[in-house]
């Protein structure tokens, strides 16, 4: 028997819903941990007090370690803690939701950017105090409740938007490789809703970004924030992390790249992924690498080891990366094919080269 944690129990669309909803959360309990990132916390706080609702205690996050999820786990004992409230980006989404995980409570999330779909998701990620990726965590459920506030998302800077986009396109380009081929309907169904998932950011990223606050960017933004968790939701691990969020968690131990978002990484981590399986013969691959470079120019993504500050990376560092990336547990092993170190040195170098290549496989 398998059990799929598919989506928050009640997910809420729409603007000011704070003071809409705000008696209706107060009936989830009363004695709230808040916690979000630092300008997420002084967006968030002011609407939660307007609508009767005084967190016992409001932490702000920076990274979601293990020091901070023991440390949590202590206050929600201590301060007799019946709810968490996780407001902002990933990283502290991703801490309210595991602190509610450990302590068996409900957790509410409230994003505060389009950045990722972390908002949605049964799954926490843990790094280290210096922003290194380390392992992610399955959560027992998804939060209760997802209140996605479009004038929230609207307050933060656009590039995390993009960011958002880069991740939400890597749900396509990852599960239809590592899960195409499943005849597990809810794999199937997750596999084609990542294709929808791609179209629509292909066909609206752009003139969304032009206009924001518009009805293309609130469905760009249902994008990045709810269809790409409903992804993982439905499908699991195949569909939510391969080779491009591999990358991610590769590139996360050079400092360099730490001023780059989550997002962003992941979106080098898709071209990296389309030259592998360049190498292993599949045509397409080529034809969807230049699609993107095209979008990623237009929008402000990343393409390029140079671009995310490790340009004069000396081949032996390189190296090292690349085995970062290969490592046993890595979630690149997910390809339907075997990659080696020396292939993914290859392909961080050559992300941008014209389709087809013109120098020969490494093996």
């Amino acid at each position: 028997m398998s059990e799929l944690l598919v989506a928050p129990w009640r997910v809420l669309r729409g603007r000011q819903l704070l003071s809409q909803y705000g008696h209706q959360l107060r009936s989830l309990g009363q004695r709230w941990l808040l916690v979000g990132g630092q300008t997420s916390l002084s967006l968030v706080q002011p609407q939660l007090q307007a609508a009767g609702i005084y967190p016992v205690q409001a932490v702000a996050v920076k990274e979601c370690t293990e020091n901070l999820r023991r440390t949590l786990g202590q206050r929600v004992t201590t301060e007799r803690i019946d709810g968490v409230l996780a407001c902002g980006g990933g990283k502290a989404l991703d801490m309210g939701k595991l602190v509610a995980h450990d302590c068996d409570l409900p957790v509410v999330t409230i994003p505060t950017s389009g950045a990722t779909c972390a908002a949605w998701t049964a799954l926490s990620n843990i790094y280290s105090e210096m922003g290194a990726f380390q392992y992610d965590v399955p959560l027992r459920r998804c939060p209760i409740w997802l209140l996605l506030d479009y004038d929230l998302v609207q307050t933060a800077p656009q590039r995390t938007l993009v960011a958002g986009i880069g991740d939400a396109l890597a749900k396509w380009y990852e599960a239809s490789v590592s899960a195409g081929q499943s005849a597990e309907t809810p794999v199937v169904m997750a596999v084609q809703q990542a294709r929808v998932l791609r179209d629509i950011l292909l066909q609206k990223a752009t003139a969304a970004l032009t206009a924001p606050g518009s009805d293309v960017w609130e469905q760009v933004v249902d994008a990045t924030v709810l269809m790409a968790g409903l992804v993982g939701g439905l499908g699991g691990a195949p569909c939510r992390t391969v080779a491009a969020h591999a990358v991610h968690n590769g590139l996360t131990y050079w400092p360099a790249t730490h001023r780059w978002l989550h997002g962003e990484k992941v979106a080098f981590g898709i071209l990296v992924q389309l030259r592998l399986e360049e190498m292993q013969g599949y045509r397409l691959a080529g034809i969807a690498r230049g699609q993107l470079l095209t979008l990623y120019k237009q929008i402000g993504l990343p393409c390029t080891l140079a671009e995310l500050g490790l340009g004069d990376l000396p081949t032996d560092e390189l190296r090292v990366l690349a085995e970062r990336i290969c490592q046993p547990a890595s979630d690149i092993h997910r390809l339907p094919f075997p990659v080696t170190t020396a292939q993914v040195m290859q392909a961080l170098g050559t992300t941008t080269q014209a389709w087809p290549p013109q120098t020969a496989p490494v093996g």
